[in-house]
């Protein structure tokens, strides 16, 4: 048998619907503004990611530019040996300590050889007296294009002729103490010993380029 609603029925129909119509409502009206503080949540730690990503470099625009290296005259011996210990700092404050072996010549020009402490080559440049430069060794730590530009510059900065295009960030503070301070890094230098005399001229050879 059907049963037909009554009017009381009915208001209780209807006032259930409209009960379940409020809680969507405010279930709808919930979920939106948890969504809209998720987005934002997100938006937010993603601005300060890339503020702090970008607060390095703003630190650069700000910072001081070193003075220019100033070499004093017959500082170092035209024919020598020259065996450093150095520092380098990077940008991020890491440190690794070098050796370097520095040939110098009067008609050839420089040669230097950089390694790490269990004696492993990072790099081999060969610098000419008139300024070009020829990789004759590079690391996966040391790439020749880096080599070149940064190296062979800070050679030619503190022992041979800068070319104009040179930048030479640093002082000299004597013969057994130097500094480089480029932006991406520091050189701490320092002369172990100094020996005089002519060096073979095959050492200043192009051609002896290592192959890979």
């Amino acid at each position: 048998m059907i049963q037909v609603p009554t009017s009381n029925n009915q208001a209780s129909e209807k006032h259930q619907i409209q009960s379940f119509n409020r809680r969507h409502a405010a279930t709808q009206k919930s979920e939106a503004w948890h969504l809209k503080f998720f987005r934002r949540l997100k938006f937010e730690t993603w601005s300060i990611n890339c503020v702090l990503l970008l607060i390095p470099f703003l630190f650069l625009g700000c910072r001081t530019a070193a003075p220019q290296i100033t070499r004093p005259p017959n500082l170092f011996p035209a024919e020598a040996l020259i065996t450093q210990r150095g520092v380098l700092t990077t940008f991020f404050g890491r440190q690794y300590t070098l050796n370097g072996y520095l040939a110098l010549s009067a008609t050839h020009g420089q040669r230097l050889v950089l390694t790490e402490n269990f004696g492993n080559v990072l790099a081999d440049v060969l610098i000419t007296p008139d300024g070009q430069t020829h990789v004759m060794k590079s690391s996966a730590g040391f790439k020749p294009e880096w080599i070149e530009r940064y190296i062979a510059a800070d050679v030619r900065c503190l022992f041979g002729t800068p070319r104009p295009d040179d930048d030479c960030p640093g002082q000299i503070l004597s013969a057994e103490e130097m500094r480089i301070e480029r932006r991406w890094y520091s050189l701490d230098l320092r002369t172990i010993n100094i020996k005089t005399g002519s060096q073979p001229v095959a050492m200043f050879d192009p051609s002896s380029k290592e192959t890979p």
